[in-house]
């Protein structure tokens, strides 16, 4: 059973609804999750991403807003995230990430997502915090602890995400990514 009315949740890049291709219901992972109501090819746009609660006194925060309601992006932007994105899981095996493209965020799937998958992506990219948990996703190379700070990911893990990064992301840490890039000798044309 769909928690929110699916009507609600997609829409087209000009703003205007059409019928939803994910839903939200109970998830393995933990609480809500997000899931395919269709098939999605790899690169394939899911959702688009509501910024639009831009949080003006982050000093009223609670300790759950910051675990469970917010996303921190460029800048030291923090919004406060709605339906569906708030409840897409962590995952260590992501079928999804989220991408800045003319403007607008959206969340992309990874690889090819069948329906009634839940879509899930890793936390830690484009994120520079120390926050940890434990983390539930069972994927087969599951961390077991979730890491903010992308560059305490393993390396091989840097290596992969590096074409997924928001481009603020990798303005924001250009001398962490600059070294990165150098010591795993990658092409900067992989960067996209």
């Amino acid at each position: 059973m769909d928690i929110l009315n699916r009507a609600t949740l997609g829409y087209l890049d000009s703003g205007s609804k059409v019928k939803s291709s994910v839903a939200v219901r109970k998830s393995s992972i933990q609480g809500l999750g997000v899931f395919a109501l269709k098939d999605f090819e790899a690169e394939e746009a899911i959702l688009i991403i509501d910024d639009s609660d831009v949080i003006a006194d982050p000093s009223k925060l609670t300790k759950h807003d910051h675990e469970f309601e917010l996303d921190y992006l460029e800048n030291g932007k923090i919004v406060r995230m709605k339906a569906p994105e708030k409840y897409i899981n962590h995952s260590c095996d992501p079928d999804s990430y989220a991408k800045t493209i003319n403007g607008a965020r959206k969340v992309f799937a990874l690889r090819k997502i069948t329906a009634g998958e839940e879509i899930t992506y890793d936390y830690s990219m484009n994120d520079y915090s120390e926050g940890t948990f434990k983390c539930h996703c069972g994927a087969e190379n599951c961390r077991k602890i979730y890491q903010g700070n992308f560059f305490k990911l393993p390396r091989e893990i840097q290596t992969k995400y590096l074409p997924y990064l928001e481009a603020w992301f990798k303005n924001e840490h250009r001398d962490e990514i600059g070294l990165l890039v150098k010591s795993e000798r990658i092409p900067r044309t992989t960067l996209r």
